[in-house]
């Protein structure tokens, strides 16, 4: 396809629509469940994060993947739990394949495969079943990763053409999933937008993304989607990596997700996206003084502090992502954990852990200082179910 026919094709979002006040999709009887609390617009959804397409590698549907199974599903439902994110990496519904070994053009971020496509929509709709509200989300989105690993063509923050073929792709979930109730599904637009020196480099320095920015990309993204559910609820996740509340957004319908990662010393000890050299990390305490600073309980609430303002001004909130890294000690995580969710859920914040199954999970998770239950094959962290139930 040539740059101008793709132009051409992809020439959507570009007219923003004028929005009505965000009450009125905030209120909706969809989105007003038995867990809704006083005080959030959005519902206390608790839950997880689920890894199937989280990679940029091609969708292949007889590959063995780390794969969120049905089952997997009822044991969240039977649980207490009623969320689900689903991360997606645009490039594995693509016809593009990256083991051919160039770089993608940007006429082939927008050319879908309808078998992968359909696998998500399977995903989606094996969670419904089990009344798991479903936020699919994309982690990589045309232009745009906070984690590199993968060449993009253009900038989403910069580049007209990125931003064009980011509106495709969500006039393309939206028509898809038009029909699924509110209560059922929403939208989480770019995984912890930043802007990043060099973004082909995970360890690039970051700084948040202009505010009218992120603004004018929203309203391109609800255009589309609005235009075949108008009720259909849209996440937007707070800036400069999920941490910092976007006023730009609060007169538009549109929901805000914060991280629960804070202090990375604690949430990211050794992992090896975050540090250089893992050996680097100091030691994590909770509470105590890492790296000579002094984190506690109080440090944390100061940090939630504006998304709890967030809160008392009408917008929804969500804590789209949180948990810790399988390096930390068990105790140590268990005693941060427990202050974090404590302080998001008596403010009406709900979360998902990343992730279910995995090095940040309740199933799985590989640490060596836990005294697994064996759950049907799998190694169950009975301790972390219990604090999750809590709260």
């Amino acid at each position: 396809m040539k740059r101008r026919a793709f132009l051409k094709t992809t020439a959507i979002g570009t007219g923003m629509i004028a929005m009505g006040s965000r009450s009125d999709i905030f209120s909706m009887p969809g989105l007003t469940p038995a867990n809704q609390t006083i005080g959030n617009k959005l519902p206390l959804w608790r839950g997880f994060n689920i890894l199937d397409f989280f990679t940029v590698d091609r969708y292949i549907s007889d590959k063995e993947k780390f794969l969120a199974t049905e089952q997997d599903f009822k044991w969240m439902a039977d649980w207490g739990f009623d969320f689900v994110r689903i991360p997606i990496a645009y490039p594995c519904y693509l016809n593009y394949d990256p083991a051919i070994g160039r770089n993608i053009y940007p006429e082939e971020t927008v050319d879908f495969r309808e078998e992968a496509i359909e696998a998500i929509e399977k995903v989606v709709y094996a969670a419904n079943k089990y009344n798991l509200h479903v936020s699919l989300n994309l982690h990589r989105a045309p232009g745009f990763c906070i984690n590199a690993h993968f060449h993009e063509p253009f900038n989403l923050w910069l580049d007209n053409e990125a931003q064009q073929a980011f509106y495709q792709h969500w006039d393309m979930w939206a028509k898809r999933f038009k029909n699924i109730s509110p209560k059922l599904l929403s939208f989480d637009l770019v995984n912890e937008p930043c802007f990043k020196e060099d973004m082909n480099d995970q360890f690039s320095p970051s700084t948040p993304i202009p505010g009218e920015i992120y603004r004018k990309i929203a309203k391109g993204c609800l255009e589309v989607i609005h235009k075949y559910n108008a009720d259909r609820l849209v996440i937007a996740d707070g800036n400069h990596g999920g941490n910092l509340v976007i006023p730009e957004l609060m007169d538009l319908p549109i929901g805000q997700s914060c991280r629960g990662y804070f202090p990375h010393y604690v949430s990211h000890y050794r992992a090896s996206w975050v540090w250089k050299n893992p050996d680097d990390a100091p030691r994590p305490v909770w509470p105590g003084v890492i790296n000579g600073e002094k984190f506690n309980r109080q440090v944390l609430e100061e940090f939630y502090q504006p998304w709890i303002d967030l809160v008392n001004q009408g917008v929804g909130v969500h804590c789209g992502e949180c948990g810790c890294y399988k390096e930390t000690p068990h105790d140590i995580f268990l005693a941060w954990f427990g202050d974090q969710l404590d302080i998001l859920t008596s403010h009406n914040i709900g979360w998902g852990l990343w992730n279910f199954r995995g090095s940040f999970g309740l199933l799985d998770s590989e640490r060596k200082d836990v005294d697994y239950e064996d759950w049907y094959g799998h190694k169950l962290d009975r301790k972390l179910l219990n604090i999750l139930q809590q709260h």
